[in-house]
């Protein structure tokens, strides 16, 4: 199959590009660099630098696409609350800009990679896809704005679309932003640092910890799924892992005891997010197969790796 990637370059982007490409697929990626590295895709990737709301060129990259995943977009829940207009931008300026492309290019489906931050604090443990979207941010607003363009315009226009709300996903080749870094790649960079473990509200916050892997192949199963067209489809763990609990394991994977600072004067964000997998499971068959120890134990040793590598170079 041929496949079109926004924002491929990125995190989620350049782990599914070298999936499929390493599965024989044409693999074509736009992204504009802002926050990805197009040195971690596969050379057998096609890359080109450019941004989601150009039309034209995304049109000349749609040719002949037989799917295409959407994932670019701007990423930071805190830093949404300051620019919320470049959010708006690009989150859903940068989506009806695709959808356009793709009608007049004439592609079958799209696959719209949206967030769990949509549900914002939810009655429920683990929230379902039928819940009612409660978001608490900018960035959670941009996301499901997107989401209403997407399966809107899909429809007047006949386009399949899937929607995948993907949890709080972490592993190797996750980037390490200095203002308001995710906070798998924040605890573990300090961990290995040997600096303070910064935690914002009481840690008591629980989060479902996705491993990069596991949604890889749920995106790659949304991509050729039958009878999936206008569907929102969870893809997390379904596992409540408290930021405290996440601490506790980068310290036991590390053989180090960490000690938290908690930082009360800034929110630690909605109280409980956890996915509801029924539905991935039955329509995708979705399973995911890595535990957060497994996938903390990799993220540390790539992160480890690239640091010595890092250490290599500059002694050379």
């Amino acid at each position: 199959m041929k496949f079109l990637i926004t924002g491929g370059a990125g995190f989620l982007g350049a782990a599914l590009a070298n999936a499929l490409a390493r599965r024989g697929h044409v693999v074509r990626v736009i992204d504009d660099v802002s926050a990805g590295d197009p040195s971690q895709l596969d050379p057998s990737v096609h890359f080109t630098r450019g941004d989601v709301n150009d039309v034209p060129k995304l049109w000349s990259l749609l040719q002949g696409v037989d799917c295409v995943y959407h994932l670019a977009a701007r990423v930071s829940v805190p830093e949404s609350i300051l620019y919320p207009r470049e959010y708006n931008a690009t989150n859903v300026g940068g989506t009806v800009s695709l959808l356009q492309a793709v009608r007049d290019a004439g592609v079958r489906r799209l696959v719209f990679a949206s967030s769990g931050a949509v549900y914002g604090e939810q009655p429920e443990e683990r929230a379902c896809e039928d819940a009612i979207p409660n978001p608490s941010s900018p960035y959670a607003v941009s996301k499901l704005a997107a989401e209403y363009y997407v399966n809107t315009i899909g429809a007047l226009w006949g386009i399949e679309t899937v929607i995948l709300r993907v949890f709080n996903a972490y592993g190797p080749g996750q980037q390490f932003r200095p203002s308001h870094p995710p906070v798998v790649p924040a605890v573990v960079r300090q961990a290995l640092g040997g600096g303070s473990i910064v935690i914002h509200g009481s840690g008591q916050q629980q989060r479902d910890f996705v491993y990069v892997d596991d949604v890889v192949n749920a995106l790659m199963a949304a991509a050729v799924a039958p009878n999936i067209n206008r569907l929102i489809i969870n893809v997390g763990s379904g596992i409540p892992t408290s930021v405290n609990e996440l601490v506790q394991t980068v310290g036991r994977v590390l053989g180090k005891q960490l000690t938290p600072l908690h930082v009360t004067s800034e929110s630690g964000g909605v109280t409980r997010l956890c996915a509801d997998l029924r539905r991935a499971r039955e329509r995708l068959g979705y399973a995911p197969q890595v535990s957060l120890e497994e996938g903390i134990r990799r993220t540390i040793s790539a992160f480890q790796e690239k640091m010595s590598m890092a250490a290599a170079r500059h002694l050379s």
